[in-house]
């Protein structure tokens, strides 16, 4: 699977890694809304609908402008979205909920940047790039369902080997969007074995083995890492190999930020 995160006017700022090789968040190509979503993603399955009820798609919008970028979040509660920082940086955002149809989904909301919370590290320290989203209360349904967080006591784990399931709209190789959501599952690696490929990476990142060509690429960057036992929300998704198919994919690790999240939504387990 193949996710980028597609800007139609809006460049999001790139965080160093290393240049060559890693993107933290990538460069952001011109489209326009007209265009419409297309496509597939590079590598990934399409997912059944109802797979996975707590992923929305964003698109991220200025004022006075009918361009933005497009994202994704993933639903803690019925009036939070977690995402990465680097998706919250417009003046608001269009929510779609419930459906694999990306854009066409069951319910949408509009949300100003007053309800974005970015983590107050983000950009200035790698591994930082997580945020929230405060949203009027949706209700729960078969196609609209929150993910659990990992407890309290799992601050330390590093989930090394756990298989998780990633999925987005994004794009693939010829620049178009999937329309229907698009799947893959990979494997978490130790981020010892992650910089073999980039040089370094933070403590608070988490990293997925690259395999048969799959990879993030910036993509439906914010979207979500759930683990397939006991599904919980373990990482957002935030950098890719800078050619999108070379080297591992990853996040932001949710385990090293639950007592941030807690503090600003008060959800905890």
């Amino acid at each position: 699977m193949k996710l980028f995160l597609l800007t139609l006017s809006v460049a999001l700022a790139l965080v160093a890694g290393s240049p060559a090789r890693l993107n933290r968040t990538s460069l952001l190509r011109q489209v326009t809304f007209s265009e419409g979503p297309e496509g597939r993603i590079v590598n990934g399955y399409p997912a059944p609908e109802g797979k996975a009820p707590y992923i929305v798609g964003l698109f991220l919008l200025n004022d006075g402008s009918n361009s933005g970028a497009v994202g994704a979040g993933t639903i803690i509660a019925n009036d939070w979205i977690l995402t990465a920082a680097h998706c919250l940086t417009t003046d608001y955002v269009e929510i779609h909920y419930g459906s694999n149809w990306g854009w066409n989904g069951a319910y949408r909301q509009t949300v100003r940047r007053d309800n974005f919370i970015s983590h107050p590290d983000w950009p200035s320290r790698s591994g930082t790039d997580i945020g929230l989203i405060r949203t009027p209360r949706v209700e729960f349904t078969g196609l609209i369902n929150k993910v659990a967080l990992p407890s309290m006591n799992e601050q330390n784990e590093r989930y090394q080997d756990t298989w998780v399931v990633e999925c987005g709209w994004g794009g693939m190789d010829n620049g178009n969007l999937a329309d229907w959501l698009q799947c893959m599952d990979v494997q978490i690696i130790s981020n010892s074995e992650c910089e073999q490929s980039y040089g370094s990476v933070a403590s608070t990142d988490l990293c997925t083995r690259h395999s048969d060509g799959k990879g993030t690429c910036g993509g439906d960057s914010g979207g979500p890492m759930v683990t397939h036992d006991n599904a919980r929300l373990v990482g957002v998704i935030t950098f890719g190999s800078a050619d999108c198919h070379s080297g591992p994919s990853g996040g932001t690790r949710v385990s090293d930020y639950l007592g941030w999240i807690r503090d600003h939504t008060g959800i905890s387990y």
